[in-house]
């Protein structure tokens, strides 16, 4: 009805585009405004009028085909031109909308690849609580992406290559023991990562004779290697079990260590094309005109850096996937890298660089101070997630212990409450962990999103088959609290398109309250079970599509519902 709207506008007001008033139409903030409203300030200018008098006369021209376009009335409050809809209309319009494939949601990415690099945990550091907020970010943008069509390749960029492995295998060898690796898997290596840099303070001999070992790595010494494909091993094993854990998986575990033997093929066209320049022995490219340290490509002793195997890296995603975008959800603190790889693609006369994104997010903090493996001031994913479940489960088993599959149910909640609360604040915002924060079952949180669900789907059960008898009456939708909760429904792909547009799924996560709220007022207003028959069948109808898109817009952040609460 707005497209059809705008398309009318734009014949009245011709010098404007019906995509231009698509922008400009918006929806009030209170319902007395009405259902869309058109501030006509911006056309003032344009017009040569006073915006009010735009207003009455949009006013008077929309009146004349208002039926046609399913108006009932317009109002003019000052600049502002107010429309209210024909509710029986809109209703009908929405729920058809709502009845149609993929909930009508347009796959306006078919035919289109986006890559997207996120978790990307180093190899032997334990998964912490900052990897959670790239792995859970990057997982709700796949979901998003592929809800609207696009193919996506999930990709686990591992950190798999670095100086950090000649560190840790001086300590292994010093401080360690096969035995006591094995036992303990990715926390002794953890214990000894620290412990090592602990000891290089006062001990520069073991800082050179890490990059002894790292040398040996990277001329493929068989010792050297076998140590660091054993310690690749216990840390994915540790990964996997989060990652499980999530619900997530990834089509590529390509790591550093891979794109290292594409890095000579980089230099060579780098060389090529006259882009590599020389300085204190090492290869960089010269950014200093677009007001940037250079990016360095070959280290002094010849060796590669994250800087040339991410080059080399996106080169290989572009011709073995052919994306439209790549995007890398990462930390904030590394735009400047970003920055420089994006604009070397760029140098090296690629068009398609404009397609590569950082899509940054806030760091995680405990009590002020950075979480740090390096000092051990570290909280672990796992611990996290492990706690959100058992405290879901003391919930149920106080509230309602007499629950079928309470395991499951308690893992659903207590992830389902980790993952939200990481979602529903915008990606860019700075975390302040805190437990009680974290494990609330309380107001805008998934638990409350999900126990809306548990809701509805509790009264569908009571219905029983009734749900699918008779057609459905509009008119017994069209009462205020009902209405509302449709235009809600209606938003479902608007929030999916933004959530896309602006790679922030806390556009989502706000729609899932939005609703939640919607129905539940819904719920305790217009009564369901026990209305007429004409009634309760359409309220039931209604009440399905509230299950259906919950579900699934919880499950675009990777937030699963219990049947049952």
């Amino acid at each position: 009805m707005k497209t059809e709207i705008c398309k009318c506008l734009s014949e009245i007001v011709s010098e404007v585009s019906a995509e231009e008033f698509m922008k400009l139409v918006e929806i009030p903030p209170e319902e007395k405004l009405g259902d869309y409203a058109l501030p006509c300030f911006s056309l003032a200018k344009m017009m040569r009028k006073n915006p009010a008098v735009i207003a009455q006369d949009i006013a008077k021209a929309l009146e004349e085909k208002k039926g046609s376009l399913g108006i009932d009335k317009i109002e003019c409050v000052g600049a502002y031109c107010n429309i209210f809809l024909n509710r029986k209309t809109y209703v009908e319009k929405c729920i058809q909308k709502l009845k149609a494939d993929n909930l009508g949601v347009a796959k306006t990415g078919q035919d289109k690849t986006i890559c997207i690099d996120y978790s990307s945990p180093n190899i032997a550091k334990n998964f912490h609580v900052g990897h959670l907020r790239t792995t859970v970010i990057g997982n709700s943008l796949y979901k998003i992406y592929d809800k609207l069509g696009y193919g996506v390749v999930r990709i686990n960029h591992l950190g798999d290559w670095g100086t950090q492995f000649g560190k840790l295998i001086v300590a292994y060898k010093r401080w360690s023991s096969k035995e006591q690796v094995e036992k303990d898997g990715i926390e002794e290596l953890m214990r000894i990562y620290v412990k090592f840099n602990d000891e290089s303070e006062n001990d520069e001999k073991l800082i050179e004779e890490a990059r002894e070992w790292f040398v040996k790595m990277e001329h493929n010494d068989a010792e050297a290697i076998e140590i660091w494909k054993w310690f690749k091993e216990i840390s994915m094993v540790e990964f996997e079990r989060v990652y499980k854990m999530l619900g997530i998986s990834f089509d590529s575990y390509l790591g550093e260590s891979f794109y290292r033997d594409l890095v000579p093929e980089l230099v060579e066209e780098l060389i090529s094309k006259n882009l590599l320049t020389e300085s204190n022995g090492a290869k960089v490219i010269d950014l200093a005109e677009y007001d940037m340290p250079p990016c360095l490509i070959l280290k002094s002793d010849g060796g590669s850096i994250y800087h040339s195997r991410d080059i080399a890296a996106i080169l290989y995603r572009k011709k073995n996937y052919s994306f439209e975008k790549c995007l890398y959800v990462t930390g904030l603190e590394q735009s400047l890298h970003f920055k420089q790889i994006f604009k070397a693609i760029e140098v090296m006369g690629y068009d398609w660089a404009d397609g590569l994104m950082h899509i940054p997010y806030g760091l995680v903090s405990l009590d002020g101070a950075k979480l740090s493996t390096r000092g051990g001031n570290i909280i672990y994913a796992e611990d996290i997630l492990k706690e959100a479940i058992e405290r879901a489960s003391n919930a149920i088993n106080e509230k309602n212990p007499d629950l079928a599959d309470k395991e499951t149910v308690a893992k659903m909640v207590g992830v389902g409450a980790v993952i939200f609360h990481d979602l529903f604040n915008q990606r860019i915002k700075n975390v302040e962990f805190s437990w009680n924060e974290v494990l609330s079952f309380e107001g805008t949180t998934g638990p409350y999103a999900q126990y809306t669900y548990a809701r509805a789907k509790s009264i569908l059960r009571k219905a029983k088959e009734d749900i699918f008898k008779g057609e459905i009456n509009y008119d017994a939708l069209a009462d205020d609290v009902t209405y509302a909760l449709l235009k809600c429904l209606n938003g479902y792909e608007d929030a999916i398109v933004s959530a896309a547009e602006k790679n922030e799924p806390s556009v989502v996560a706000r729609y899932i309250i939005s609703l939640a709220t919607a129905f539940n007022k819904f719920y305790h207003e217009a009564p369901i079970l026990q209305a007429d028959e004409e009634t309760k069948i359409a309220r039931l109808y209604v009440t399905n599509l509230v299950q259906t898109v919950l579900k699934e817009a919880s499950g675009l952040l990777g937030m699963e519902c219990p049947e049952e609460m």
